[in-house]
């Protein structure tokens, strides 16, 4: 191994007893080995090529990851996920997205009842009511034919919509404006709300419980919006409602046939593949949504029928726990060398760290590793000039995945060559680096400045997978989708962790209703607290509030003599 820092095995057993082998073998070593690697180690699907070559793994890892993977029950909790079994135990319920992209024929059971004419029926009054905005016929809210489709709602009623609209936006039609707001920043709504046509303005609003908060905020401004540009109520007929909770909806005032429903046995980051897709309806057409869905089923039935050494999921997933507990990388970065795939790294961190950021397992007990590691990237080749220097040279071990489509489909070809040729030879940098003996021995401009040797040496031994898509279409988009789902409840079955629920996110929640009360004016206190000193009168915060820590106190008093200097000088 040529860098101590590359990689941190520890533990006992085989397994870390395997991990310093290949640490010290390093890539080179493997390679040297076994030069058939870059074959044996790459599978592909339909479009879908994936090489694990390049990962700090051999045979015997594969096969110890796979008899673990079947000790803690990853085959039988994917088997019992695809019969609608309760995997998701700690909110009681099935797991079921699967369900999601079902054709006719398709069975899936839910507490013994198949689902799959319900989902069928919702996705055809989803198509149809999109056709009807693609051609006219459904009209915006002043009644003009519809030009701009502002979708309200956050997180997994966000991400995969506006990942799947962005990466295909050339093909949407030239009349149509489909944008989202997610953020309760009020520059997220003047950004949404910029340059629109209200009377052509048709409203989304996608949540899954109808209650989240950022989400109720935003379509009540839109509303409002649009009431103070018409000056007039808008069309009722110009909202829809996409929801597990129908009735919610109905209650705030949505029309039933503008009502569109999945299911609580639909996980929201999950959730793409249901009508929460809507808005991909719109911007692409139900056809294109079709094809994104294909996809999807491929993976699926691949994951579910597959043998296990060639099950493409399953060894991505046991690969990633690999790298996370026994080779000690502390993020896994993604890089799409692709600017259609720009949002893919948050669809991906908000699937893989809300799913699998636990520390306690399905049963309440204490995990006893560590789990995901933090998950982030950006679109190469930006990125070659950001933070692969870190990759390449920094002291944290970490693994990475490149994404490359092999036939470009917006012109310029010879730029096209040079993006895959850069994801190429980044994959050969992060694997192989560059010694000082290569430098030695001339070439790289290094032989008239010894004293730059050490700074010049490149360590490799980064693990990485490449995937590669033969040209990015909605079915090979739904295929690398699909693929990532499955590899995260993998990892989460590895842990023994609850990939399917997100308790953590519950708390901050709860203190921002709090934090409100304390920033709001009139609260006791608010003028008496003239001080610039953060020890002074604390009376402004209410006595017993759970959330008057010391810190959070000074916080307050600050924003709130902030706002009183602003009123004083405005």
């Amino acid at each position: 191994m040529s860098d101590q820092n590359a990689a941190r095995p520890d533990g006992e057993g085989r397994p870390a007893e395997k991990a310093r082998e290949l640490v010290a073998a390093g890539l080179r070593g493997l390679f040297a080995t076994d030069p058939t690697r870059g074959r044996r180690f790459a599978h592909s699907l339909g479009g879908l090529y994936v090489d694990l070559s390049r990962q700090l793994v051999d045979d015997e890892v594969l096969a110890l990851l796979l008899e673990e993977a079947e000790s803690r029950g990853v085959l039988a909790m994917r088997d019992r996920m695809f019969a609608g079994d309760l995997v998701n135990v700690t909110e009681r319920r099935a797991a079921l997205h699967v369900a999601l992209r079902a054709a006719e024929g398709d069975r899936y059971l839910v507490d013994g009842r198949d689902v799959v004419a319900d989902v069928l029926e919702e996705r055809r009054r989803a198509a149809a009511l999109a056709e009807g905005i693609r051609t006219g016929s459904v009209r915006g809210a002043g009644g003009a034919p519809v030009g701009h489709v502002v979708v309200v709602g956050i997180g997994g009623s966000h991400l995969g919509p506006a990942l799947v609209c962005d990466a295909f936006g050339d093909l949407a039609p030239e009349h149509l404006d489909v944008r989202f707001l997610s953020n309760v920043d009020p520059a997220a709504f003047a950004r949404a709300t910029r340059r629109l046509d209200a009377s052509a303005t048709f409203v989304v609003v996608c949540s899954k419980s109808f209650t989240t908060d950022e989400t109720r905020r935003n379509a009540a401004a839109v509303r409002r919006w649009l009431s103070e540009r018409l000056g007039r109520e808008p069309e009722p007929d110009a909202f829809v409602a996409v929801t597990a909770r129908p009735q919610v909806a109905e209650e705030e005032g949505f029309a039933q046939d503008r009502i569109l429903r999945f299911w609580d046995w639909v996980g929201g980051r999950f959730s793409l593949t249901s009508v929460v897709g809507f808005p991909v309806m719109v911007a692409l057409g139900p056809d294109r949504f079709e094809q994104l869905l294909e996809g999807f089923r491929d993976v699926d039935v691949h994951f579910r029928d597959a043998a296990a050494e060639a099950n493409i999921p399953i060894l991505t997933g046991v690969v990633a726990v690999w790298n996370a507990n026994h080779l000690g990388c502390s993020s896994r970065v993604v890089v799409p060398y692709s600017t259609d795939l720009a949002l893919l790294p948050a669809w991906l961190q908000q699937l893989e760290l809300e799913s699998l950021g636990k520390r306690v397992r399905a049963d309440g007990t204490p995990v006893g590793s560590e789990t995901a590691p933090a998950l982030w990237g950006g679109v190469g080749t930006d990125g070659q000039h950001a933070f692969f220097q870190w990759l390449h040279q920094g002291t944290w071990p970490v693994s990475v995945d490149l994404i490359g489509v092999v036939e470009g489909r917006h012109g310029l070809p010879e730029h096209h060559e040079v993006l895959l040729a850069n994801l190429l030879a980044q994959g050969r940098a992060l694997a192989f680096g560059r010694s000082a003996h290569e430098l030695d021995s001339g070439g790289d401009g290094a032989e008239g400045a010894p004293d730059l040797v050490a700074h010049r040496v490149v360590p490799g031994d980064r693990p990485s997978t490449t995937i590669l898509l033969d040209r990015l279409d909605p079915r090979n988009l739904g295929r690398l989708l699909a693929l990532y789902e499955h590899e995260v409840a993998v990892q989460g079955w590895m842990w023994g962790v609850n990939p399917f629920d997100q308790f953590g996110v519950e708390l901050g929640k709860e203190l921002a209703v709090r934090a409100r009360e304390l920033l709001r004016d009139g609260v006791a206190g608010d003028d008496a607290d003239q001080s610039e000193g953060v020890d002074s009168d604390r009376s402004d915060v209410p006595e017993g509030s759970d959330i008057a820590d010391p810190a959070t106190e000074a916080l307050v008093r600050w924003v709130r003599r902030s706002r009183r200097q602003s009123r004083s000088s405005s």
